[in-house]
């Protein structure tokens, strides 16, 4: 079957269209081959799959590309924090007029089967219990705690500490920075869309996404990729906060899988809604120990702990992978010393 995949060039969605053509699959890569992520051009791992260059917000070349196509599985955004307030119409513009465009394509085409890539950060902070209140959702934290060292939300019925527990797709969306108000919007409009034209579609939370071609050390880069490259640079590893901040670390690898797993469960899902999934490995770890464990395995110096903080920045976001094991099928495979141990020598981006 023909699948259209955008930002099929970029990192996870060139892991996503070697997984979809070892499927049996035909998949067409939609990306506009970005200089500043790609600058020599279409990277070797879409080579002999058909590439549409262009931006997702071109109606007609999105037209053109899903000619013939069953699915989308939608990778293209703009990720990270950013670097400010004036990268908002960037962000907006990429991810949420975008998705529309690609949308509104799609409805034309008659496609009606929609994998969104979305993001944790949907979340804010993950899930969250107090031993006198319950569980609580913590407002978000104040600059001067953050200035203090103060890094762990308290309770916000008696200041208490909190206890992190796994956040489950149920949990209210809350976005703490502008990427996850974007993401947000995304999964939004594809709900949309698919009340409206009666669509089959499926949101995949990513966790922390590592793994073989992440791109370089850009303000837009992941924490692994950071690490990674300050590694490469004979640099010691930054540690935000305390480096006790919990994520859930899963290798692109098993998000691919996730991917396949969910294009394939599209026939199932409830037309008309959109369902969502957290992709994670379901083994938590924290940001201090992925560049610990990093750093022990390429051979660099070990990280240092710098107290420094992003507002955008979230305490902890550990996920429930329960609902993706019994819907889709999907088990995440990749231990996390191995999957950090070969990434300490995997090839870059950039």
């Amino acid at each position: 079957m023909r699948i259209l995949i955008t930002g099929g060039a970029g990192f996870i969605g060139s892991h996503v269209v070697e997984a979809i053509a070892a499927a049996g699959h035909e998949p067409v890569v939609l990306d506009r081959l970005d200089p500043d992520l790609h600058p020599g051009g279409a990277p070797a791992e879409i080579a002999g799959y058909e590439v549409v260059r262009a931006d997702v917000r071109d109606r007609a070349r999105v037209a053109d590309a899903l000619r013939g196509a069953v699915a989308v599985i939608h990778q293209a955004a703009r990720v990270g924090l950013g670097v400010g307030a004036s990268d908002l119409p960037l962000y907006v513009g990429d991810n949420d007029l975008g998705t529309a465009v690609l949308l509104a394509e799609a409805a034309d085409a008659g496609v009606r089967r929609l994998v969104l890539a979305s993001s944790m950060v949907v979340y804010g902070e993950g899930a969250y219990r107090c031993q006198e209140h319950g569980a609580v959702a913590p407002s978000a934290r104040h600059t001067s705690d953050l200035e203090n060292g103060r890094f762990e939300p308290p309770c916000p019925e008696c200041d208490r500490p909190l206890e992190p527990g796994r956040v489950a797709e149920s949990a209210r969306l809350d976005p703490r920075s502008t990427y996850a108000a974007t993401k947000v919007a995304q999964e939004h409009l594809a709900a949309a869309w698919a009340r409206e034209t009666g669509a089959q579609a499926i949101a995949l939370r990513y966790h922390n996404v590592y793994g073989p071609l992440m791109p370089r050390d850009t303000p837009y880069a992941g924490v692994a990729a950071l690490f990674r490259s300050a590694l490469a640079a004979g640099e010691v590893p930054r540690v935000f906060e305390d480096g006790a901040q919990l994520r859930d670390f899963v290798h692109v690898t098993d998000v691919a899988a996730a991917n396949l797993a969910a294009f394939n469960s599209l026939p199932f899902a409830t037309p008309g809604t959109l369902e969502a999934y957290n992709v994670a490995s379901g083994d938590p770890h924290t940001v201090g120990e992925m560049a610990s464990v990093l750093a022990g395995a390429f051979g660099g110096p070990a990280p240092v702990v710098t107290g420094q903080f992003r507002l955008g920045d979230v305490r902890h976001v550990v996920a429930s992978p329960e609902r993706a094991e019994l819907r889709l099928g999907f088990t995440a495979k990749m231990p996390f010393v191995q999957g950090v141990t070969e990434f300490a020598s995997a090839p870059l981006r950039g």
